[in-house]
């Protein structure tokens, strides 16, 4: 996954500059330590639901002031520091793309990937 070229592709697409003032991207990477109890984690094995994602990006994407919401999420055994999750997120002002893409990156966690995570 190249969020580069991602990026360059977006600012190509008809209607990026008429309809675009802000563009936030969440490059999602695996943590060395677990959240509950900063236990060593030495990999993980992640699972998305891929047409969950497409759901969900679909609804955020549908909203006021969103021109376009993207997202990618990498299946199987990873280490700490792979890329787990890129989700992107364009629009007219902040106040419409911070909130979707907050809402964005909460709803795929919780509703679309489920991950398992093996310790030292």
């Amino acid at each position: 996954m190249d969020i580069n070229k991602a990026l360059a592709d977006l600012k190509k697409e008809p209607g990026f500059v008429e309809n675009v003032g802000m563009v936030l991207v969440h490059n999602g990477v695996v943590r060395g330590w677990s959240r509950k109890g900063h236990e060593e984690v030495t990999s993980i094995e992640i699972t998305p639901d891929f047409e969950k994602m497409e759901e969900i990006r679909q609804e955020i994407e549908a909203r006021e002031g969103i021109f376009r919401a993207w997202c990618h999420a990498n299946a199987g055994h990873m280490k700490p520091g792979d890329d787990v999750l890129f989700l992107i997120v364009a629009g007219d002002i902040r106040e419409n793309v911070k909130a979707a893409l907050a809402d964005f990156l909460d709803r795929v966690k919780s509703e679309a990937v489920t991950k398992k995570e093996i310790f030292a």
